[in-house]
């Protein structure tokens, strides 16, 4: 039986105990929904026990396509509850909103076989990240990182670098601000400064951000979504103070020793993108990881035209999301 769940705390504790990544936590789903999106959460049940869950996340569009259904690593639990639990899905999207399309974005390098999807693409979040298992030994993590790496983590600590956990709003408007500027020096998008209180307050402990100071001064932060299964990059910046430091090395290696004494699964540096971030991330191991394709079902005959009209829609709204934000590419 597939259903509806009403209760956050049933659902999180599914969540956290079956493997969930942060994006399918009831806290980023009220995220989005804060921020333009509407939230669907779907369980299969097995008697009062439920063995599958989904988090459906679905953006309005307007007239033409009215709407699209987006699971962001998801499905959780029994692999065999999948096709019935997104067979609903599907048909809340069509019935309820009149979606064009459901995307699924798997939380594993295994393609799901669903009848009825396709592969795509045009993804939303990256399919290549750098992941570490954080079962691993601290020597082993060492030993996949560049040389260079190694020697910038112990010359950031060595030069004066303290990292230490933030959460005062003071705090997150000095990382935000750190934050716009990295976004313009890098030439990525950001949100409005409210998307990001919204995740510390909607996220509650799933929200981590750990600060590198300075001579007192924050000058670079890191910003994780947090299960016992994954710690997820979100957001990450660094001032110019905190670059010629390295300060971002002594930060993310605390981050990555700190989850693995909570016991996390796996750290995920939240994708690969073009430029000098990219390739600082894989100076921490030598593998990349990559997700399983994209799929999307179909939900409308306007479909096809939603594939060619998605990429350039992507575009437009990144370009709208820099003007109200502030944030816009440097001209370098």
């Amino acid at each position: 039986m597939v259903e509806t769940c009403k209760d956050q705390q049933e659902w999180d504790d599914y969540i956290l105990d079956n493997g969930g990544h942060p994006f399918q936590l009831w806290g980023w789903g009220e995220v989005k929904v804060a921020h333009g999106w509407k939230a669907e959460r779907l369980v299969a049940r097995d008697g009062e026990s439920i063995v599958a869950a989904v988090q459906v996340m679905i953006r309005p569009l307007g007239v033409l396509f009215h709407s699209f259904g987006y699971v962001s690593r998801g499905p959780v639990g029994d692999v065999a509850h999948f096709p019935a639990l997104l067979d609903e899905a599907a048909r809340v999207l069509k019935e309820n909103y009149k979606s064009v399309s459901l995307t699924v974005e798997n939380n594993s390098r295994e393609m799901l076989m669903l009848k009825k999807f396709r592969s795509t693409s045009v993804s939303i979040l990256s399919r290549e990240t750098i992941m570490l298992n954080l079962s691993h030994s601290t020597d082993d993590m060492q030993a996949q990182m560049a040389k260079k790496t190694r020697q910038y983590i112990r010359k950031s600590v060595s030069d004066g670098v303290k990292i230490r956990k933030v959460s005062s709003e003071s705090d997150i408007n000095t990382c935000l601000k750190i934050y716009r500027e990295t976004a313009v020096r890098a030439g990525f998008n950001i949100h409005e400064e409210m998307y990001y209180h919204d995740v510390a307050d909607k996220m509650g402990e799933h929200s981590v951000v750990y600060a590198a100071e300075y001579d007192g001064k924050i000058v670079a932060f890191l910003w994780l979504g947090v299960t016992a299964a994954t710690a997820y990059e979100l957001y990450g910046g660094v001032s110019e103070v905190g670059q010629r430091l390295r300060a971002n090395y002594a930060l993310k290696w605390h981050a990555i020793e700190t989850m693995k004494r909570y016991g996390v699964g796996e750290y995920d540096f939240g994708g690969m993108i073009s430029g000098g971030v990219s390739l600082f991330k894989q100076g921490w191991s030598k593998e990349t990881y990559t997700f399983a394709d994209t799929v999307d079902r179909p939900l409308s005959p306007l479909y096809p035209l939603w594939v060619k009209v998605l990429p350039k829609a992507k575009k437009i709204l990144q370009r709208l999301r820099r003007i109200r934000s502030g944030s816009r590419p440097s001209l370098s």
